[in-house]
């Protein structure tokens, strides 16, 4: 793809989300930000007993990098699994993006990722407490993305 055609692949996933709007009911639901821009959004995640993805979408508003780029991630994972998402570098998405215009905006081309891999973490640290018995607090929310998580 030369750089038009990926400007025109990222305005038509911002303008066109793929899989927006929550799934109900989800397994999880985690949020994420980046302060740097303003971008905020929840990723709804259901999986089966196979680890299997039953439900994959989001919500959200920011600038069109981390709200198209969160889009192909919803598109990437569709029929995956828990380890799909777990497996992924963030290197993925950057050249889905394309790294000259990822460059420059790490945090808001893999904040989708990030979250969806953070949504995975806490389903299976729920899941194994609830195997052994253990009650966590509530859900927590994955705030504002950390810069070793994007770079790391």
């Amino acid at each position: 793809m030369d750089r038009q055609e990926r400007i025109d692949f990222i305005l038509e996933h911002y303008e066109s989300p793929r899989h927006y709007g929550p799934t109900d009911p989800a397994d999880m639901v985690m949020q994420g930000g980046n302060p740097g821009c303003g971008d905020i959004i929840t990723v709804y995640l259901k999986a089966d007993e196979n680890d299997a993805i039953a439900g994959l979408s989001f919500e959200g508003a920011g600038c069109t990098i981390s709200q198209a780029a969160t889009s192909m991630v919803m598109e990437m994972f569709e029929s995956k699994t828990l380890a799909d998402i777990e497996n992924t570098a963030q290197d993925t998405i950057i050249d889905l993006l394309g790294r000259e215009i990822a460059a420059t905006r790490l945090r808001c081309a893999t904040l989708g990722l990030t979250t969806v891999q953070n949504a995975v973490r806490e389903l299976r640290r729920q899941r194994l407490a609830r195997e052994y018995g253990v009650i966590l607090p509530e859900t927590r929310s994955q705030g504002f993305v950390a810069m070793s998580e994007v770079t790391g």
